[in-house]
């Protein structure tokens, strides 16, 4: 188990913390290692350690709500239930995570482009195994006939992951909207436009 100082939280988990919270207040480019060492309460010594750069404090703060989002949508797409329940599921949870870590959504994509390419290219074929599963579910209704073929499925998980992916520009939890009722507005959108 990682080292902690505090005798509680494990330096790994605080380092992400303080790194989520300044990148998402400051920006990824403005927060120095040093504002994050001190945040945390450790020494540069511990970040290296554990995570070699910031950059990979970065990488790490968009892969962990990825491996979240990935093993949940693989529950939900292998559970034993009607294709339309499935796909609806899916599209609620992306929501409702992503709103549950909206700092981690935002930092990504106002920041992915300043990830190496090595580590930009790992970043896109993670997205990429997450969203060729979720539209699998798109296809499986369509090929049973339970959904509608006329738009292909790209689009349709495009449409989707569109407006999620928008959420960190408009979401406010202190708004009208709990998370789970945005999820539910925007699963039943996409169900509705995939209606025979």
């Amino acid at each position: 188990m990682p080292r902690t100082t505090d005798g509680a939280t494990p330096v790994p988990q605080r380092l992400l913390a303080a790194a989520t919270r300044l990148f998402a207040e400051q920006g990824y480019d403005r927060t120095s290692v040093q504002e994050i060492v001190e945040a945390a309460g450790v020494t540069k010594g511990a970040l290296y350690h554990y995570f070699g750069s910031k950059e990979d404090l970065l990488h790490e703060v968009y892969a962990r709500l990825l491996r979240l989002q990935q093993d949940r949508l693989d529950a939900v797409a292998g559970a034993d239930e009607p294709i339309e329940t499935r796909l609806r599921n899916a599209a609620a949870d992306v929501v409702v995570t992503t709103i549950d870590n909206l700092d981690d959504a935002s930092i990504f994509f106002r920041s992915m482009h300043q990830l190496s390419p090595e580590k930009n290219k790992q970043v896109r074929a993670e997205r990429r195994r997450y969203h060729e599963r979720f539209r699998a579910l798109v296809e499986e209704g369509q090929r049973s006939g339970v959904f509608s073929d006329a738009t292909p499925a790209d689009l349709v998980v495009d449409y989707h992951f569109g407006s999620v992916h928008h959420l960190s520009t408009w979401y406010r939890p202190e708004g009208p909207l709990t998370p789970r009722e945005v999820a539910d507005h925007l699963a039943d959108l996409l169900l509705r436009s995939l209606r025979p």
